[in-house]
């Protein structure tokens, strides 16, 4: 079922959106070569905590998830298990963060370039974000899920060449981390749920560079690509509107952030 929510509860979304924005902006500044993952996620969560909120992951699922972040270096596509492994140059390291405060869920994810990194990486990246907002463009009250679909595929894997993640999808959001509607990477324009006004959705392409298989690392969360390469992964929570989506989350913070590190790549 999917629920729709009224203005009052998507400003309330906004406010946990706008955290989860602010937590990767914060943690942004902490990423460099050495740190590892796991002092990262203990960054998020202090933070997370220390303005009135909840990390949404942590004991998420069975078997439960018992981390506040999902930290996915290099293979790993998402759901990445922070480590006490020293981040090295040449990383890329996605950052997935989910808050839950005001009775709702906010999601986002932004993945990072440590120092140096080769050129068909940032194309990568680049090109995964800009995905994103091909899909948030057809965000809007009429359409249809498989046109958001539709424009993520067209764009990462007709015009760019690469793997689409198809085991993970976004999702619905609200009072629970994960509600209807499935909003897949892939698709047919014209298919799938109707998008209605109030319906708030987390668009998040998984894109791989080389193959679009993955498999569930022994931890039985961490999903890697098949043959080894990088994938890289953004994420927003967006509310459909008329005429034009609503982002509830925010990349402006986080990308500042990423300039101010000198440690960071940030020239994608």
């Amino acid at each position: 079922m999917i629920h729709y929510k009224t203005k009052e509860e998507i400003e309330l979304m906004r406010i946990s959106s706008q955290l989860v924005s602010k937590t990767l902006a914060h943690v942004a500044l902490h990423i460099k070569e050495g740190v590892t993952t796991m002092q990262l996620n203990d960054i998020a969560e202090e933070f997370i905590k220390a303005n009135g909120a909840t990390p949404s992951f942590k004991g998420y699922g069975n078997p439960p998830f018992p981390f506040a972040c999902c930290i996915s270096v290099n293979d790993a596509v998402v759901h990445g298990f922070p480590v006490n492994e020293p981040l090295k140059n040449g990383d890329i390291v996605s950052v997935d963060v989910g808050v839950f405060k005001n009775g709702f869920h906010g999601d986002s994810a932004y993945t990072f370039a440590v120092g140096s990194i080769p050129e068909e990486t940032k194309k990568l990246m680049a090109d995964t974000k800009a995905s994103l907002y091909k899909g948030i463009e057809k965000a809007v009250h009429g359409n249809r899920v498989g046109d958001i679909a539709y424009a993520i595929q067209h764009y990462t894997e007709k015009e760019r060449g690469y793997g689409v993640v198809r085991e993970l999808v976004g999702h619905g959001l609200g009072r629970k981390l994960h509600e209807d509607p499935q909003v897949p990477n892939y698709g047919k324009r014209g298919t799938g749920a109707k998008l209605r006004e109030g319906m708030v959705i987390a668009i998040e392409p998984m894109i791989n560079l080389g193959t679009k298989n993955v498999y569930h690392d022994k931890d039985g969360w961490t999903i890697r690509t098949e043959d080894g390469k990088p994938a890289a992964h953004y994420e927003h929570t967006v509310c459909v509107q008329k005429n034009q989506a609503d982002v509830l989350s925010g990349f402006a913070e986080i990308e500042a952030a990423e300039k101010a590190n000198p440690n960071l790549c940030s020239d994608y």
